[in-house]
C-alpha cells in the first residue's frame, strides 16, 4: 500500500504545457505513468482527494493552470517556482521574467498564499556572461520584487550531466567549485535575510550551515502537516540522489515532454525526443504522451492517504 504525494512534476512543466491535461485526470480520478526504464508498464495512480494527500507543482509559468486553481479546491497543493535570471539563450522559451513571470508569481501567491509558493533560483551555474557579480544582482533585485509572496527560496548548483553536456558546452561554463559556491552562498544568505526569506539548498553535497541555509525538502512532509493540521506518515524518498531530503512521492510527468528549452535540464534527452513526444500528446488521454496500446501492461497502484490525526498545538512548530 503506498501513500501519496503527487509530483507534478520534476520529469516536465505540467502547469505550462499541460495543464489542460492534468485537470481532465482529476475529473477522471486517475492518471497512468509509463516506467522510464520498462515503457510498456504503466502504473494507473488514483487521485481521489481521499487518497491524495497534497500535490506539489513545479513550474517556471503556471499561468495557463492559474484561472483553474478553483478545481483544486478539495486538495492542498503548492507550487515550486522557478524564477531565474537568465537569459534565453539558457531558458529559450521562457517569457520576459520581470513583465511576466514575477508579475504571475505575485498573483499565484495572492491568490493561495506566501507559505504555499516556493522560490527556486536554480540551478546556478557560471560563464563570463552569468558571473557571481551577476547572480548577486539580480538575485538582490528578485528577491527584493518577491519578498512578502514568498517565505522561502531554494538554491542549486549545476551538475554535469551525459546529456547537457553538448547544449551547455556552448555556454563557455566557468568553473564551479567549493569556493565559488560558498561566496554565493554567503551573499545570498545575506539577501534573504534582508528580504525576509528563509534560504535552503537542494540535493547539494556542500554544507552551508555556517550561512544559515539548511539541506532542504523540496517535497516537505512539514509544510503539509501544517497546511493540512495533521500527521502524515512520510518516509524519505529513496528513488532520489542520497544528498535530497524529499519525502516519498510519485511523479506524473513524462521525461521528454518539456518545452521550456533550458540548456541545463537533466530531464530531455534531446529536442527531437521532445517533439516527437509532445506531438503524441492528447489532453483525453490518461498518459501525458500518446494512448494505452495493446501490448501495455497497466497496473493499478494501491494506494491510500498518510493522514494520521490531528495536530494539536504543541506539534506545530
Amino acid at each position: 500500500m503506498i501513500k501519496i504525494i503527487i509530483s507534478a512534476s520534476r520529469r516536465t512543466d505540467i502547469p505550462t504545457y499541460y495543464s489542460e491535461w492534468f485537470f481532465n485526470r482529476i475529473k477522471k480520478g486517475y492518471v497512468c505513468v509509463r516506467n522510464p526504464i520498462n515503457i510498456h508498464r504503466i502504473s494507473k495512480i488514483p487521485l481521489s482527494p481521499d487518497v491524495v494527500d497534497g500535490i506539489v507543482f513545479w513550474t517556471k509559468n503556471p499561468i495557463p493552470m492559474m484561472n483553474r486553481l478553483h478545481e483544486l479546491s478539495d486538495y492542498m497543493y503548492c507550487f515550486q517556482f522557478t524564477v531565474n535570471s537568465y537569459g534565453m539563450d539558457v531558458e529559450k522559451n521562457i517569457p520576459s521574467k520581470g513583465g511576466v513571470i514575477i508579475p504571475a508569481f505575485r498573483e499565484l501567491s495572492r491568490r493561495i498564499g506566501s507559505e504555499r509558493v516556493i522560490w527556486r533560483y536554480d540551478p546556478i551555474l557560471l560563464t563570463p556572461k552569468y558571473d557571481i557579480a551577476y547572480h548577486t544582482h539580480y538575485f538582490n533585485k528578485m528577491a527584493e520584487m518577491l519578498s512578502g509572496y514568498t517565505e522561502k527560496c531554494i538554491i542549486s548548483f549545476v551538475d554535469s550531466y551525459r546529456n547537457t553536456e553538448g547544449s551547455v558546452k556552448r555556454l563557455s561554463l566557468l568553473p564551479l567549485g567549493a569556493q565559488e559556491m560558498l561566496e554565493l552562498a554567503e551573499r545570498f544568505a545575506e539577501i534573504a535575510d534582508k528580504n525576509h526569506l528563509k534560504l535552503e539548498s537542494c540535493a547539494e553535497k556542500i554544507d552551508l550551515e555556517q550561512f544559515g541555509i539548511a539541506h532542504g525538502h523540496c517535497i516537505d512532509s512539514g509544510l503539509f502537516e501544517r497546511l493540512l493540521g495533521q500527521r502524515l506518515d512520510l518516509k524519505k524518498d529513496t528513488n532520489q540522489r542520497k544528498e535530497c531530503g524529499c519525502a516519498a512521492s510519485i511523479d506524473i510527468g513524462m521525461y521528454s515532454t518539456c518545452q521550456n528549452g533550458c540548456r541545463y535540464c537533466y530531464a530531455n534527452r534531446s529536442i527531437n525526443i521532445v517533439l516527437k513526444n509532445t506531438a503524441a500528446h492528447d489532453p483525453l488521454s490518461p498518459l501525458i504522451s500518446g494512448n494505452i496500446q495493446p501490448d501495455d501492461d497497466v497496473i493499478t497502484r494501491e494506494v491510500k492517504s498518510c493522514r494520521q490525526r490531528q495536530l494539536n498545538f504543541f506539534d506545530i512548530k
